[in-house]
């Protein structure tokens, strides 16, 4: 894996943009690895996650999407940390829970990808949702 810390973040964006999920997804990360998504629309607790859990919700999310994409508007390396600053798009590929097949969801993202060793060690993100036409519980 790369050691430049914005390089192994997207490329790992690229992968998930490709379709990639699941197991496909380990060669990125450290076995350590976690993640922080803060409060936002669709989870408002927030929610910590281990590599195993974000593996398989990457799974269950590619699954949900029928694309996606991730628009990196700006990134920089302090150390080991790459901060970006993006605006995921996705189109929903099934009825599910408030979306319709067809649905473009949006969100402008920050997010911060700890590194070492050419690995991602945790991601730590706080995702700003634009309004859906339909009513999240």
């Amino acid at each position: 894996m790369d050691s430049d810390p914005v390089a192994l973040a997207t490329s790992l964006l690229r992968a998930l943009e490709a379709g990639q999920c699941g197991e496909n997804l380990r060669k990125y990360f450290a076995p350590t690895a976690s993640t922080v998504e803060h409060p936002n629309r669709l989870k408002p607790a927030g929610a910590r996650a281990t590599l195993d859990q974000m593996l398989a919700a990457s799974k269950a999310g590619a699954g949900l999407m029928a694309s996606q994409r991730y628009d990196v508007r700006s990134a920089a390396a302090v150390g080991d940390t790459a901060i970006l600053r993006l605006t995921w798009s996705g189109v929903i590929a099934r009825d599910a829970g408030p979306f319709r097949r067809g649905d473009e969801v949006v969100a402008h993202i920050a997010q911060f990808v700890e590194t070492a060793d050419g690995l991602i060690t945790s991601i730590e993100t706080f995702d700003c949702y634009e309004p859906f036409d339909t009513q999240v519980v």
